[in-house]
């Protein structure tokens, strides 16, 4: 089954779709990401999906996700954008974030092997995804900082 992805203007439709990889073979690679949200300051390893094939794949096909890691799809331009479960067996929380690094939406518990399209919301230039239930656990609302190196 073939993944597609298309960006154009300020609209993105990202199909959440890729092969399966253990979450042991990304162990390389991870990059720290911080949520500051009233509960204090949360720290995860992503992944990084910085172009197209990567952010295709997602996290399509694995079975676990380590509580303390998580994917962070980067977008070239901030608009809106939206994302389906299709072949995505783990329920994920969405946070969607703008290029300031300000949470724009949170979706959470998205389900598993949906073809559901999710939107984001208002405009967004990064997706974090996290377990399902993660988002909730630390208290992300609209509004919260997410530190890393892609937001300005």
């Amino acid at each position: 089954m073939g993944a597609r992805f298309k960006l154009s203007g300020i609209f993105a439709l990202a199909l959440v779709l890729g092969l399966g990889v253990s979450a042991s073979a990304h162990a390389e690679g991870l990059e720290t990401l911080r949520i500051l949200t009233a509960s204090g300051t949360h720290k995860f390893d992503v992944e990084v999906a910085a172009d197209d094939e990567s952010r295709e794949r997602g996290l399509m096909n694995r079975r676990y996700l380590p509580p303390d890691r998580g994917m962070l799809f980067e977008f070239q331009h901030e608009g809106p954008v939206s994302f389906w479960m299709k072949n995505t067996y783990i329920p994920l929380d969405m946070i969607f974030i703008s290029r300031a690094g300000v949470v724009t939406n949170v979706v959470a518990n998205a389900e598993p092997l949906s073809e559901r399209v999710i939107p984001s919301g208002p405009a967004c230039s990064a997706v974090l995804e996290l377990n399902g239930g993660s988002a909730a656990s630390i208290g992300v609302r609209i509004g919260d900082r997410v530190e890393h190196k892609f937001f300005q």
